[in-house]
């Protein structure tokens, strides 16, 4: 396997890494989108259900997420020190990995729907549509987690195409069943919430049946030899050092968005169906930074392994400014588009009016916010997770909550909204500062030891 990413232009690299996942990270949002365009047209109440379970289905995500962040970092670290046995290795067992996990976390969450979600402030008459659609869900969360890993280590080969590829025919698959499953198209019987949830389970196992092939067939990154009990835990221990970190570090931020959830529930199921519809256009929004920060981790994690330092410094760099501009100009176009994106979703105008104005307040932060995402998926990259647990709990934990509460009491539904850019700018910048940090005392120590 070749080292693709520590030679060339770096700019050019990043924008040719970068670039499909634009796509495939589109793919996913626009189906999002179009579940919450389709449940929407169901009414608030089913509306609001699908928003409860965004945190939940968020945290599940981001162990999937984690997991093949570690796949990625240690498999890219190991294809830019040319050792390709180590690659199958790690490869093949990062998603027996993902399969034990699936099977803990299904265990653990149909039997708690109905006190978590009550716990996350869903009323008796929104509970029953929540049990449909996370049921349903839940039994397909193996089509999640497994794809997402495998399609993680196709990308630490420096393969972005594929898996946005992939990605896209699943998101399209999935737009085409949501009207067919949720309003009973066709002859098809009208499952609403539950058409919702078999959609995304049917897209997803396609995911997975393809990315299994391109790790076989294309990228030769499997191994149909079954692994040793050590070779295994001695595969999970690598990938869990930077995985298990990044799982609770991606856990943390949907986690807290169930509290903030929880929080504007009080100002009833309006406030929190508003809020589901501008996260989905912020998500929207967001396409280029989160392709960026998934697609850096490759070039980072190759070039590190390359002990191409200057590189990884330069294309930090590049990444930071380039989220600053995608920010400013992302704030700038909502503010006079943002009540007609919303009234997309859902006519309530009040829906409508708590939408827009989160959409005026937290987009001022979505350069810092997009920084602190590629500063955690450099830490990771490097294997030093802990950086990236630390900034994603002050932002959250310290800041966000905290002010969200105080915000809420004292100045209402904004109080909580500006709550989340005061928390992004604030630890955007301390990200900038730890990384520069970071990469110029390795750039001290290499030039050091090259002069003795």
């Amino acid at each position: 396997m070749k080292k693709q990413l520590t030679e060339g232009s770096i700019a050019p690299l990043l924008v040719k890494l970068t670039l499909p996942m634009v796509w495939g990270v589109f793919a996913i949002i626009a189906f999002n989108l179009v579940d919450t365009y389709f449940v929407g047209q169901l009414g608030t109440k089913q509306l609001a259900a699908m928003s409860f379970t965004f945190p939940v289905v968020m945290t599940l995500g981001s162990l999937a997420m984690g997991l093949g962040v570690g796949a990625t970092s240690v498999i890219a670290r190991a294809i830019g020190e040319g050792d390709h046995s180590r690659v199958k290795r790690f490869t093949t067992n990062s998603l027996t990995l993902a399969i034990v996990s699936v099977v803990i976390f299904v265990s653990i969450g149909l039997v708690t729907i109905n006190p978590l979600f009550t716990a996350l402030g869903a009323t008796p008459d929104v509970m029953p549509f929540i049990e449909q659609y996370m049921r349903i869900w839940y039994f397909g969360m193996v089509f999640l987690v497994v794809p997402m890993v495998g399609n993680s280590a196709i990308r630490a080969s420096g393969n972005t195409l594929t898996p946005s590829i992939i990605m896209t025919i699943a998101s399209v698959i999935n737009i085409v069943l949501d009207p067919i499953l949720i309003l009973g198209l066709w002859g098809f019987p009208r499952l609403e919430l539950q058409g919702a949830a078999i959609a995304t389970v049917i897209s997803r196992a396609i995911t997975l049946i393809a990315g299994l092939l391109v790790l076989y067939f294309q990228e030769k990154m499997l191994s149909l030899k079954l692994p040793s009990i050590q070779e295994t835990l001695w595969c999970w221990k690598d990938i869990l050092y930077v995985g298990l970190p990044a799982a609770a570090t991606s856990m943390i931020t949907p986690i807290s968005i169930g509290v903030v959830t929880s929080l504007l529930a009080t100002f009833g199921a309006t406030t929190v169906a508003a809020f589901g519809v501008a996260s989905r256009i912020e998500s929207f929004g967001m396409i280029a930074l989160m392709a960026l920060s998934s697609s850096i981790a490759p070039f980072i994690g190759q070039n590190w392994g390359a002990n191409q330092y200057m590189r990884v410094r330069k294309a930090m760099q590049l990444s930071f400014m380039f989220s600053l501009f995608w920010g400013a100009m992302v704030a700038v176009i909502l503010v006079p588009s943002s009540q007609w994106l919303v009234a997309l979703f859902n006519q309530n105008p009040e829906v409508i009016e708590i939408a827009v104005r989160y959409l005026w307040i937290v987009p001022l932060s979505y350069g810092s916010a997009g920084i602190i995402q590629i500063a955690s998926s450099i830490f990771n990259a490097l294997g030093k997770p802990i950086p990236s647990i630390i900034m994603t709990v002050l932002r959250m934990f310290v800041l966000y909550i905290p002010l969200a509460y105080l915000g809420g009491r004292f100045f209402g539904v904004n109080g909580i909204f500006a709550a989340a850019t005061i928390a992004n700018v604030a630890v955007g910048i301390g990200a900038f500062i730890w990384t520069q940090r970071t990469c110029s005392l390795k750039d001290v120590s290499s030039q050091k030891a090259a002069s003795l």
